[in-house]
């Protein structure tokens, strides 16, 4: 049905009915009190109205606290109205609220830097990572101007030019990040921080590793051609070609073994191949070590082993390969006729092996580097050892992966020790062994 004749079929209806009442009332009483109760009857419909309006105009005021009357004739579906309109706008807010939480706690755990200005750059709102990037804080620098709180003049620039077609890469706090401006609204801007500097830090690495292990192959290669080169444009001696043959010999197994170390880094980093412990027989592995490590030595140093811990639970392959690394730079950079000791034994937190030296030593200024790969302080006593140059790193990931650490302490020309810490979690049941000691 129509909403006009909703509305105006009752109005006609009761105006219908009050004027036979008042029809009536003339017909048997006279025409005076007809009029009285007439106007008596408007007086009360027009203050009821006006009561009506009053509450309307009071609410209108204060809808949160104010309450909507019951209402009389037309007025009731009026403030029904009313009071659906007040439900649907309270659980249109409380959804609104609640989006709004949702929001800024997805604003909040999102690893990119977002920051909202107006249309003249002054901050409304920014979430944790914009703080931690640029160096913001919400609470003390809300309204002021972003180009005043972020001193970089590339940054400036690209705020004030307006360009914002292309992201700025800016350096900023010992950070590197991506900027990108977007605008919306008519007044409003969105800037966000995409941190790279892990990113950049990963691909520098990725690149240095790519040439390092070039170079490494290239030299014995090289060497390998060369002689291959000489044999086959001119006939050799016997002596010679013994000589030429012994020289490739070497250099084929340096490659070997760089590929090989290689191969055990992309294994000890790839998440294809976790951990699988099993209990490591300590005394046998060192008693291993140690002989790896005379073998090395041919005889030029004393090499002393001694055993005062249990066993532990582990990779039995990683752990050799962590300590006959550390073995064999504790004999390469030592001088003939120096020593190197190796001690297996418990502590409070766990159990610790050092391998200690008579070498050469390190400046303190190479210590922080040493895990890192290819990295060398003496290029030239590094070939001459016959290193590969990543021993250092298989034993910081395999470290890693047994939640150890490592401790390098030396000085030049007073020896070195390496010292590896497994945690208590890692000890087997602890066994008796009798301390060994071998030269």
């Amino acid at each position: 049905m129509n909403p006009k004749l909703l509305f105006w079929v009752p109005v006609a209806l009761r105006l219908g009915i009050g004027a036979v009442g008042i029809g009536l009332l003339w017909w048997w009483f006279g025409a005076l009190p007809a009029l009285w109760v007439a106007l008596a009857a408007v007086t009360a419909l027009v203050v009821a109205q006006l009561h009506y309006l009053y509450d309307l105009s009071a609410w209108l005021d204060d809808p949160q606290s104010a309450k909507l009357p019951d209402g009389w004739g037309e007025w009731t579906p009026v403030f029904s109205r009313l009071y659906r309109l007040r439900r649907d706008d309270e659980k249109n807010q409380r959804e609104l609220t609640e989006w709004l939480a949702r929001f800024r706690q997805a604003m909040h755990l999102l690893p990119d830097g977002v920051v909202i200005m107006d249309d003249v750059l002054f901050l409304e709102w920014c979430n944790p990572a914009a703080e931690e990037h640029l160096g913001l804080r919400q609470d003390r620098d809300k309204g002021m101007r972003v180009t005043n709180l972020v001193r970089s003049p590339d940054f400036m620039d690209y705020l004030i030019l307006g360009r914002y077609d292309q992201p700025l890469t800016l350096s900023f706090r010992g950070r590197k990040l991506i900027v990108h401006i977007i605008p919306f609204e008519n007044r409003r801007q969105i800037l966000v921080t995409h941190d790279i500097t892990e990113t950049e830090r990963t691909d520098m690495m990725r690149r240095d590793f790519i040439a390092n292990a070039s170079h490494e192959l290239r030299t014995p290669l090289t060497v390998i051609l060369g002689f291959l080169e000489i044999a086959a444009s001119e006939p050799l001696d016997a002596d010679t070609r013994q000589a030429h043959l012994k020289l490739m010999v070497e250099q084929a197994y340096r490659m070997q073994h760089l590929i090989e170390d290689m191969l055990t880094l992309s294994r000890l980093e790839s998440i294809d191949h976790p951990m699988r412990p099993e209990r490591v027989d300590i005394g046998k592995m060192l008693d291993r070590v140690q002989r790896d490590a005379q073998a090395l030595s041919a005889g030029k140093h004393e090499i002393t082993l001694e055993i005062r811990g249990g066993d532990v639970m582990g990779s039995a392959d990683e752990l050799y390969s962590a300590f006959g690394n550390l073995a064999a730079n504790a004999v390469r950079y030592t001088p003939a006729g120096g020593t190197v000791r190796l001690l297996w034994e418990d502590t409070a937190s766990g159990v610790r092996l050092s391998v200690r030296d008579t070498g050469i030593g390190i400046s303190p200024e190479h210590i922080s580097r040493l895990t890192e790969r290819f990295y060398r302080v003496d290029k030239s006593r590094s070939r001459e050892t016959q290193g590969t140059g990543l021993g250092l790193a298989i034993v910081k990931h395999v470290l890693l992966r047994h939640n150890g650490t490592l401790t390098i302490t030396s000085e030049p020309g007073q020896g070195s020790t390496f010292t590896v810490n497994l945690p208590k979690a890692l000890s087997a049941a602890p066994q008796p062994a009798p301390a060994l000691a071998a030269k």
